[in-house]
């Protein structure tokens, strides 16, 4: 992945370092360090193509990572192993999200800070199962921010998809999630009554402005306040299709990167309790200007920055 992490050199001291200087290429869990940001690919959409979506978000990983490079290093002991991507042969795509979870608990069992680059929103369900894997007993909160639930039944004879992911879940026990950004005209009934049913507590897309903030902050700090660690999944059809058109499902009325998203967003960021996080839905084959892939690889930096 050489030819990935280039970009613009102004020094080698550590005042001028951007990310792509920081970067070391791994495959030996070994040298995972405590706070050592751990970075993954999920070149998949397998889950997309189930769930009736538009493929091509297989190909996004490498595109955020090219998104990525230039962004300047705030913390001196900034540290990033990038270890690659996992791929979905033959459409088996619950023997991709096996193998995400295994490399995921690794990297928790050694102290590092998950990073997933997605791929379709089926990364949920397998980074979600690295980190149980990691911590078996302990209390999970999710933090998904996204237009949609994601808790469909499986269909008989499709299986899990991108749309699946909260109610696989939900089937090993009790949840502890917080969906924020769901849209009324992107879940039907039956996908609300599903919600209730497990649980989910979620804050709608409208309720997402800068006066209503204490509200959002409240009910944020009341799931971290109530787990033992948490795990943030974005998935880029939560925003407005002006700015993350690339996408499998484009959100006419989707949310803004605006200064009440990054408050609460930011507000997240800075939990202890936060060990993984990953960005899904990025689509190369659908974006303009990869303003979506810029768009997911500045949400993911904003994580190093804190």
């Amino acid at each position: 992945m050489n030819n990935i992490w280039q970009g613009r050199l102004d020094g080698e001291e550590l005042l001028h370092h951007r990310i792509f200087q920081r970067v070391k290429e791994e495959n030996n869990y070994d040298s995972v360090s405590v706070n050592d940001f751990v970075l993954h690919g999920f070149a998949v959409d397998e889950g997309v193509r189930r769930n009736k979506g538009r493929t091509g978000a297989q190909d996004a990983p490498d595109v955020i990572r090219k998104n990525m490079v230039n962004f300047p290093v705030i913390l001196p002991d900034f540290s990033l192993l990038d270890f690659g991507n996992v791929t979905c042969e033959d459409g088996n795509l619950e023997n991709a999200q096996s193998n995400l979870a295994k490399n995921v608990s690794k990297v928790l069992l050694k102290g590092g800070k998950s990073v997933v680059l997605s791929g379709g929103h089926e990364v949920t369900y397998g980074h979600y199962l690295g980190v149980k894997t990691a911590f078996p007993e302990q209390k999970i909160g999710i933090i998904n921010i996204d237009a949609h639930f994601d808790n469909r039944q499986p269909e008989d004879g499709v299986g899990a998809s991108s749309g699946t992911g909260f109610w696989q879940i939900a089937q090993e026990g009790k949840m502890h999630s917080l969906h924020i950004g769901i849209q009324r005209n992107s879940n039907t009934l039956k996908l609300f009554d599903t919600a209730h049913q497990y649980g989910m507590k979620y804050i709608l897309a409208d309720e997402l402005f800068f006066e209503n903030l204490p509200s959002v902050y409240q009910r944020i700090d009341d799931l971290l306040e109530e787990v033992d660690f948490a795990y943030v999944t974005i998935c880029m059809d939560v925003f407005n299709a002006s700015i993350a058109p690339g996408v499998s499902a484009a959100s006419y009325n989707g949310i803004f990167a605006d200064a009440a998203f990054m408050h609460f967003y930011r507000h997240i960021l800075k939990s202890e309790k936060l060990i993984a996080l990953d960005v899904a839905e990025v689509n190369p084959s659908f974006d303009i200007q990869d303003r979506t892939a810029r768009l997911a690889a500045s949400l993911v930096n904003e994580w190093f920055m804190v």
